[in-house]
């Protein structure tokens, strides 16, 4: 399944799995490829941007976001933390995700981390979130997470989060562009205890 994973840079995940094709955050797409779904955490500039969903957007394409979003693009379906949306080959949960102390994503936005879950494996996408308690109930065999600081968790933030879901395999993102470098991924992997740590290289 790891494989499967690409990092597009910044917040940006494509996930392929059998013929459907997943974007999260889609922003400053060098390719475009018809999306089955789309996932959008937020609605800061780099993580929706209209122009790249505009896109990947197919007739049949799902997007589901939060309610500012769908607001804004016209359509798609409003996800809430704790909410779960179902379709006939993944399922969707709203996982919260919001800063402790820091004022850019408060808990009252709604913003999204997503659980993704196939029949046989499970990818966890914080967004722009901090290390916060409702991860300590999470289960994922991967987890995908924010490691730049300031405006999300830090690589530490991020490790801990990992070393408390335990996962099979954990990626670094959100780093190299707004915020952050690779230094934050190598340190992040360097206090990673039993998960194995996998840095993608942009695509």
């Amino acid at each position: 399944m790891i494989e499967n994973i690409k990092w597009l840079g910044h917040a940006s995940v494509l996930i392929e799995r059998e013929g459907k094709v997943i974007y999260v955050d889609p922003w400053k797409l060098k390719t475009a490829k018809k999306a089955d779904l789309i996932l959008v955490t937020h609605s800061h500039y780099d993580h929706f941007s209209i122009e790249d969903i505009n896109k990947i957007m197919g007739k049949d394409t799902v997007l589901i976001s939060t309610e500012d979003v769908v607001s804004k693009m016209g359509k798609g379906v409003v996800l809430l933390p704790g909410e779960k949306k179902q379709l006939d080959w993944v399922e969707i949960e709203g996982v919260p995700a919001y800063n402790i102390g820091k004022s850019f994503h408060p808990k009252e936005s709604k913003n999204l981390g997503f659980l993704i879950k196939f029949p046989d494996s499970s990818i966890y996408i914080g967004g722009d979130t901090d290390l916060i308690p409702e991860m300590e109930n999470l289960k994922a065999d991967i987890v995908i997470l924010p490691v730049g600081g300031t405006y999300t968790m830090d690589a530490e933030e991020a490790a801990k989060a990992v070393n408390i879901i335990k996962p099979k395999y954990a990626i670094p993102i959100h780093y190299g562009d707004i915020i952050g470098s690779e230094s934050d991924a190598l340190k992040f992997k360097s206090l990673v205890k039993e998960s194995e740590v996998v840095i993608l290289k942009p695509e």
